[in-house]
């Protein structure tokens, strides 16, 4: 005798088995989900880490190699370039092609203690000194200033505030061009420049830089108002490119225009060593002629945005290399009164 199927077993069999529409809505709300996990994601990694891995992935795979790797593969990597690249470019390679195994859960081959002890043994074999942008003193910011007032055009006019607002505000390259009209303050002190993001707020909670009003050779203030005026600008970006007929476009400046203009600049006032100048020569200007100055420690650390005193006390060493130096004072000693 057959056993009769329960009354309800169609009600169980619908529930198990959504109708189409709600099966394919349900799958709308799961494919926006992921897009937008992608991009929260994608957002926890700044713009400028994701660039310099993919272009370090690029170049192992350019090299030849194949990913997911091995050990024997990286350390042929890493020795192929020994002699050529240096071992921060190096490291920062490494850094790249262990994060891609980690994200895409393969072992790790960038990590083992063999692959570290042999980027350890490149750097102290075939290791150089770093490079690092010169310092642009406020003095020969002035003589920069001085040339760019002598030229009424309108490139002059941005190139003045641009320098200046980079120096005096301790300003990183990607933070200068990002200003907009209405991150500025006007005050009866000077101006204040509200950075919605940077470096060191990836988390967007906003800095703010201040920068007086001043009566000497430079004045950021005033060299702004100058350039908005001359250039009508009333709202969007506030440094944007202009053409060689003089036409100013509507988007931003691309951050390596910075050191195009600077270096123009400088070979305008004709400083010796533009070849030596980048747009961190204007954040190292303003700590190392601040230190000399007379300004507390603190206070250049907070104008500069920097998160390590480490970072700041090499300024200061920098810039006092002949005023604290043993050296000198045993020379001063032995100088015969008069």
């Amino acid at each position: 005798m057959a056993t009769p199927e329960p009354a309800d077993s169609g009600a169980e069999i619908h529930d198990a088995h959504p109708a189409p529409s709600l099966h394919a809505a349900v799958t709308a709300v799961d494919a926006a989900h992921a897009a937008h996990h992608r991009a929260v994601l994608a957002a926890a990694t700044a713009d400028n880490t994701r660039r310099a891995y993919r272009s370090a992935v690029n170049h192992y795979l350019a090299w030849g190699g194949v990913l997911p790797a091995d050990e024997a593969a990286i350390i042929r990597y890493l020795l192929t370039y020994a002699p050529t690249l240096n071992s921060r470019t190096l490291a920062l390679r490494l850094t790249a092609l262990s994060q891609w195994h980690v994200h895409q859960a393969f072992p790790d081959p960038a990590s083992t203690p063999t692959v570290r002890k042999t980027l350890t043994g490149i750097a102290r074999t075939h290791g150089r000194p770093k490079k690092k942008a010169k310092a642009l003193p406020i003095e020969d910011l002035e003589r920069i200033v001085v040339q760019l007032a002598g030229i009424k055009t309108l490139k002059a006019a941005r190139d003045n505030a641009l320098l200046q607002i980079g120096f005096f505000g301790g300003l990183r390259r990607s933070e200068l061009v990002s200003i907009e009209v209405g991150h500025v303050g006007w005050t009866p002190e000077g101006i204040e420049i509200m950075l919605p993001r940077s470096k060191t707020d990836q988390m967007g909670e906003g800095i703010v830089k201040a920068i007086p009003y001043s009566d000497g050779p430079c004045c950021p203030a005033t060299a702004l108002r100058a350039w908005l005026d001359a250039a009508s600008i009333a709202a969007g970006p506030v440094f944007r490119s202009i053409s060689k007929w003089g036409v100013m476009a509507s988007t931003a400046l691309g951050v390596g225009s910075v050191n195009t203009i600077l270096g123009d600049c400088a070979t305008l006032a004709q400083l010796d060593y533009v070849p030596d100048l980048s747009s961190h020569s204007l954040r190292r200007g303003m700590a190392t002629s601040a230190h000399r100055a007379g300004a507390d420690f603190r206070d250049i650390k907070k104008q500069g945005g920097w998160r390590h005193d480490g970072t700041v006390q090499g300024y200061v060493e920098e810039a006092s290399r002949f005023e604290e130096n043993a050296a000198g004072s045993l020379l001063r000693a032995r100088v015969k009164p008069t």
